[in-house]
């Protein structure tokens, strides 16, 4: 069920490093991507493949993970991912890059939903260095590095809980990652009651 993969699918930031992830099922997660809907059909979406453990290495140097804890410098040594997917706008398709963001998250969102139903996990990077991105991936100028997904076997235990006083996530003595989510009453925007309504029009009509 869709609910069951949205639960599992988690931002997670501990994996284990044993399972390698091939260009083979990279390109089986873009492939996705295709059938997803795009802003006006334009489709200026390309996607940079990471598998080789050099270069995922290095781009994972780039990128800066779980900005509210800082102290515990996620992911730690020896539970990095296996593998990234770079998403890039081609600038000859369009130069707008604020115009689709919405597709780069909806695909994000789409690969890593079938990276799940792998039985494999990711994260979404917004925080990276793209110049230097650019450059160790090797990308032409026309490609910006636009959002960087970490993708791997999760290794780490995460928690949903309805949010209290924040919805800041944090992680317990356990290590247990905690994921705090506004309630379903909180962001339900509540409707007119029907009664009321009709009774509100027909005031002041002459019968």
């Amino acid at each position: 069920m869709l609910e069951e993969l949205l639960k599992r699918n988690r931002s997670y930031r501990g994996y284990d490093e044993s399972r390698k992830i091939t260009k083979e099922e990279l390109t089986e997660l873009v492939a996705c991507t295709r059938l997803c809907p795009a802003t006006a059909n334009v489709q200026p979406l390309k996607y940079a493949l990471v598998w080789e453990p050099e270069q995922v290495a290095k781009v994972q140097a780039l990128t800066k993970w779980a900005g509210a804890l800082p102290e515990l410098h996620l992911p730690k040594e020896g539970h990095r991912p296996t593998a990234f997917i770079v998403i890039c706008q081609d600038t000859r398709i369009s130069s707008n890059l604020t115009a689709y963001l919405r597709d780069v998250g909806i695909t994000a969102q789409t690969m890593l939903l079938a990276a799940v139903e792998k039985g494999l996990g990711g994260c979404m990077i917004g925080s990276f260095q793209k110049k230097e991105t650019a450059q160790v991936l090797g990308l032409p100028s026309e490609l910006e590095p636009m959002l960087v997904v970490a993708f791997g076997a999760p290794q780490e235990e995460i928690v949903l809980e309805d949010a209290r006083d924040s919805v800041t996530y944090y992680r317990d003595e356990a290590g247990v990652h905690h994921v705090p989510k506004r309630t379903l009453e909180e962001i339900l925007i509540p409707g007119p009651q029907t009664g009321e309504t009709e009774g509100k029009a027909g005031e002041g009509r002459k019968p």
